[in-house]
C-alpha cells in the first residue's frame, strides 16, 4: 500500500508546493516509485516547479471525469526514474473534485505499486485543500516561523483531526509531521521570527525538517528544477534531510544557527 501524504497548509505562500516537489523528487531518488498530484485546481504551480509545464496535455480533473486515463494523464519526470507528476486543470472549477473520483483515482495508483503519493494541498479549507487532506495518512504541516502562519496551520490540525476519512471511521488519526520554511537564525536571534521551540510551543507536533531561507529556492522555481537537486545550497541539504526523516531515519538538524563570521567580517562587516 501507498503512503498517501498530503503537504499542506493554513496560509499561502510558505511553500507547500516548492516542498512537494522537493520531498517527492527526495523520495523518488531513493528508490521508492513516487507520484506527486497538484490538488490546486484552477492555479496549477506544481508543473511548473517541476519543469514540464509544456508537457501537459490531460490533467487530473480529466482523469476523475472518465476524459483521460491515469496512464495519459500522468508525466514521467525527465530527471528521476521514480517519479511521476499528475498536474491540475488550470481551466475547471474546484468542486471538480469529488470524494468518489479523488477515491477511484488513489485506488488505480496504489494498484500500480506506488510507494508514495504527495498530495499538494492549495492553502486554507477550501474544496480543494479537503479533497487533499480527506484520505490522506499522513501530513507535512508547512508554515513559516511568523505568528500569522502558525496560528493558521493550528487550524490546519483541527481540520486532519475532524474532517478526514481516518476521522469519519475512528481510525487511527494522520500522522503530522511539521515543516518550517525559510528559517533564518539571525531574524530569530533579533526577536523577529519566531524561534523552532516557539512553532513546536504551539503546535505540539514532531518536528521533521527545517528549510533555511535561500535565493536557491528561488532560483530552482524560475528553472524548473526542484532545490533538492541544488545539493550545494543549504536548503536542498535541508530537504535531503527531510526526506531521510520521512523514510525513518535519524538525522542531526542543521542550518538551525548564524554561521560564526570570521575576523575580518566582525571588523569591516559582511
Amino acid at each position: 500500500m501507498a503512503r498517501i501524504i498530503v503537504v499542506t497548509s493554513g496560509k499561502g505562500g510558505v511553500g507547500k508546493t516548492t516542498s512537494s516537489a522537493a520531498i517527492a523528487s527526495g523520495l523518488a531518488l531513493k528508490g521508492n516509485k513516487t507520484v506527486v498530484i497538484d490538488f490546486d485546481i484552477g492555479l496549477r504551480n506544481l508543473d511548473l516547479i517541476m519543469g514540464c509545464e509544456r508537457r501537459v496535455v490531460y490533467d487530473f480533473v480529466n482523469v476523475i471525469q472518465g476524459e483521460a486515463t491515469l496512464n495519459q494523464a500522468m508525466i514521467k519526470d525527465k530527471r528521476t526514474e521514480n517519479l511521476f507528476i499528475l498536474p491540475a486543470s488550470q481551466t475547471r472549477d474546484k468542486d471538480a473534485l469529488t470524494h468518489d473520483g479523488v477515491k477511484r483515482v488513489l485506488d488505480e495508483l496504489n494498484d500500480m505499486e506506488f510507494d508514495f503519493i504527495i498530495c499538494d494541498s492549495p492553502a486554507g479549507i477550501e474544496q480543494g485543500a479537503l479533497m487533499a487532506l480527506y484520505f490522506a495518512d499522513e501530513a507535512i504541516i508547512t508554515t513559516n516561523p511568523e505568528v500569522s502562519s502558525v496560528r493558521d496551520s493550528d487550524r490546519i490540525l483541527g481540520i486532519l483531526d475532524s474532517k478526514s476519512l481516518r476521522a469519519e471511521q475512528g481510525l487511527e488519526p494522520i500522522k503530522q509531521h511539521l515543516l518550517l520554511t525559510r528559517y533564518h537564525p539571525a531574524r530569530v536571534n533579533q526577536g523577529e521570527m519566531l524561534s523552532i521551540h516557539d512553532v513546536e510551543d504551539i503546535l505540539h507536533i514532531p518536528l521533521m525538517g527545517v528549510i533555511p531561507e535561500s535565493q536557491a529556492v528561488l532560483n530552482a522555481s524560475n528553472k524548473g528544477i526542484p532545490v533538492i537537486f541544488d545539493e550545494q545550497s543549504d536548503a536542498g541539504q535541508a530537504y535531503l534531510d527531510t526526506v531521510d526523516r520521512l523514510l525513518g531515519n535519524a538525522v542531526e538538524f542543521r542550518f538551525l544557527t548564524e554561521p560564526k563570521r570570521g575576523i575580518f567580517q566582525r571588523l569591516f562587516g559582511g
